[in-house]
């Protein structure tokens, strides 16, 4: 039994331990996210003509258009499958951080998102990819 388990149970045991086990985790995904915005993930449309890459927070990095698409796509169109490849890519960056966080938490069953006291600074965070 952990410190934070003895303390969640009633029983206040070492606060001191319980400080620690928590500096500890907050280090732990501190490091994973670092980890995970150095990665790079991809996204294709449908056609497969546009490809975006985007970075571990949901940043865009590259987008390549292929120049077919240009020649038979019109302007609406190509807006389109640009926005498809780069959900594409935030959809396999959400994977990522997914395991992640199922790396970070041992196994235990994800937590319902509305009840998840993190969930509104994960929200703020991928926010702010978007805007980055």
């Amino acid at each position: 039994m952990t410190h934070s388990d003895a303390f969640n149970a009633g029983r206040e045991g070492d606060l001191r331990g319980v400080i620690r086990e928590v500096g500890g985790l907050v280090d732990a995904v501190a490091g994973a996210l670092r980890e995970l915005d150095e990665q790079e993930m991809t996204g294709t449309d449908s056609t497969g003509r546009v490809v975006a890459t985007v970075s571990g927070s949901g940043r865009l990095l590259t987008l390549r258009i292929d120049p077919r698409a240009m020649r038979d796509l019109d302007h609406v169109a190509i807006a389109q499958v640009i926005q498809e490849a780069i959900g594409a890519a935030r959809e396999a960056m959400a994977e990522g951080m997914g395991a992640m966080i199922s790396a970070l938490n041992g196994g235990l069953p994800d937590p319902d998102p509305h009840h998840d006291p993190l969930a509104a600074h994960f929200d703020a965070v991928l926010r702010e990819g978007e805007h980055g």
